[in-house]
């Protein structure tokens, strides 16, 4: 019963109470409402920090010290190979 008068007010060939169709406006809202929920949401996930175990961890500080130039090649090589 509800949905009837629902639909007779405001689904197609309703005039809704201002005399307009509107409910094309109210779904665009919803639609919008409900991409922004999803962008949101898939920000938040990406955004989220990645996790590295210890290793790749130290493995990445090496690396970044040798780009850098605060150790050299051999090192480098030296410490990479103790680290696994």
């Amino acid at each position: 019963m509800v949905v009837t008068e629902f639909l007779m007010q405001w689904g197609p060939g309703g005039h809704g109470p201002h005399g307009g169709p509107w409910w094309p406006i109210g779904l665009f809202f919803l639609l919008l409402v409900v991409v922004l929920v999803v962008t949101a949401g898939w920000s938040a996930v990406r955004a989220r920090p990645r996790r590295t175990s210890a290793a790749e961890r130290a493995k990445e500080i090496l690396a970044e010290r040798y780009a850098r130039g605060e150790i050299g090649s051999e090192e480098y090589r030296e410490r990479l190979g103790g680290l696994g």
